[in-house]
């Protein structure tokens, strides 16, 4: 599935999807603004491949190592296609991080979990850093180790797999989503989680599913919130952005007061 764009030029970030199936538990999520699913979450233009075989099974529940060779095989593909940065539609994709990033020549990014240990620098060694994912219970050291985060980084975990709507979801295709119900739920989570682990210096979205409530969490909690989306962005600024495209590239031309004299 090729997410459509206002954008013309081809496009720039890949993103490695799971496998579309009649019986998709999840898919009333994608049709929110914010999840990378939805073509309005990004103003530059991406493509989404779908992996053969991933799923909720086969990437969260027990990761495959055949997962992982479809997904080497369908960014290298991308790759050759000209996508110049890859992305996973799933945090969970951070177990296969270092393989996956080995396998192309181009910046590939499986998680927001990426952000944990650079959201961590921002603060004092008191500052927790806080993570609403999915399933809890499955997010474990493994995944935390393949980007990067160790014990000496101070982590809290809170999980969606308890709230109502989630699980419901989760379980049942035909389940209709009670988006103001949700929205509740995903907000409790969070503010569990502040509550039992204080204090909390910024919060990480692992769930691809939580970009469209990023906002509603900041507001709510005064915290810096971070997820797939801020990184998409901040990859895209990196290989891509132009921001001051009539800015002349003459070193000899400089607007008055921007030459700055050092002391050696």
């Amino acid at each position: 599935m090729k997410i459509e764009t206002n954008i013309k030029n081809g496009p720039i970030v890949g993103i490695l999807g799971w496998e579309k199936k009649s019986n998709d538990t999840l898919a009333q999520l994608e049709s929110i603004p914010g999840n990378i699913a939805h073509p309005d979450t990004f103003n530059f233009p991406v493509i989404y491949k779908e992996v053969p075989g991933a799923c909720y099974q086969t990437v969260i529940v027990k990761p495959a190592n055949h997962i992982l060779e479809e997904m080497i095989k369908t960014a290298k593909s991308m790759e050759k296609e000209g996508v110049r940065a890859i992305m996973g539609n799933c945090g969970f994709n951070a177990l296969f991080q270092q393989e996956l990033a080995e396998a192309v020549n181009v910046p590939l990014f499986t998680s927001s979990l990426l952000l944990v240990p650079l959201a961590y620098r921002f603060f004092g060694a008191n500052q927790k850093i806080g993570i609403i994912t999915a399933d809890s219970p499955y997010l474990t050291k493994k995944h935390l180790r393949a980007v990067g985060i160790t014990d000496d980084i101070p982590i809290c975990i809170g999980g969606l797999e308890r709230t109502d709507e989630f699980a419901k979801i989760r379980s049942d295709s035909n389940a209709a989503l009670d988006l103001a119900k949700f929205k509740t739920q995903v907000l409790q989570v969070v503010e569990d989680l502040l509550r039992k682990h204080s204090p909390v210096g910024a919060i990480i979205l692992e769930c691809t599913d939580l970009p469209p409530f990023a906002a509603m969490i900041r507001r709510s909690t005064g915290l810096p919130v971070f997820d797939i989306v801020t990184l998409a962005h901040m990859v895209y600024e990196a290989i891509a952005g132009n921001r001051w495209p009539r800015l002349p590239y003459d070193e000899s031309v400089c607007h008055a007061g921007c030459k700055r004299e050092y002391n050696a």
